[in-house]
């Protein structure tokens, strides 16, 4: 883990991906959403006339659906509600060199520094993501920042409550979107849904989260692939 002040942290980019099955089946990335919200916006959340948190107005979007070269297996497919069929049908390219340019543009247009957030990061999205950036034989900056957000939120429950509740699925996002706003999310399971709905997430911690950023980071550069 790394020491960093949470006030350095700029910019979050919150990240989902799909893919075509889990971590033992070597899966490969469908589809990749990254949105962008300035430290600002989290630390300045805009409500609605009910006085509800709501999404940020400024932030950028990045996702783009992937072939992946490989068979999705039926349960990935029934879930992200993607086949290779739909995917071939609308032309949707590989992980190239073309896509990690893009991903690196997204990224270093940002206000530096910026740190990585996805919901099981350190356990799927940031391995995976490594994985294609390999065998693609690049790689993002090894100083970016990374946050998983489950293990943040369930460390902040055990510090906050003196628990970390070891029913299955309680720090799922969809689970932890309806304790804190009372409603179903939107779109599980569709990168961006997921993205926004993780935002929402982190907004309804966001103060206790940025205050203790620097426990729960890891450097890019100490993520490990999923697999060769």
């Amino acid at each position: 883990m790394i020491s960093i002040m949470a006030s350095s942290v700029k910019t979050f980019v919150f990240m989902d991906l799909e893919a075509t099955g889990v971590n033992k089946d070597l899966p490969k990335i469908t589809e990749i959403c990254l949105v962008a919200v300035h430290v600002y916006s989290l630390e300045n959340p805009t409500t609605d006339d009910s006085g509800k948190v709501k999404l940020p107005r400024v932030l950028d979007k990045l996702c783009l659906c992937v072939d992946p070269g490989k068979e999705i297996t039926p349960k990935a497919s029934e879930i992200t509600h993607l086949s290779n069929e739909s995917l071939e049908d609308n032309e949707k390219k590989v992980f190239n060199y073309d896509l990690v340019s893009l991903i690196n543009g997204f990224l270093s247009r940002q206000a530096q520094p910026v740190c990585l957030v996805a919901h099981n990061g350190f356990f799927y999205d940031f391995p995976l993501l490594k994985t294609e950036l390999q065998q693609q034989e690049t790689d993002l900056s090894s100083s970016l920042i990374c946050l998983d957000s489950l293990q943040a939120l369930r460390k902040l429950d055990r510090q906050e409550n003196g628990s970390n509740n070891p029913i299955k699925g309680y720090y799922s996002l969809p689970e932890l979107y309806r304790r804190a706003f009372g409603k179903e999310p939107v779109d599980c399971h569709y990168a961006e849904g997921d993205v926004l709905t993780l935002i929402m997430v982190f907004l309804s911690k966001a103060t206790a989260i940025l205050e203790t950023v620097s426990t729960y980071c890891k450097r890019w550069g100490e993520i490990d692939a999923m697999y060769s």
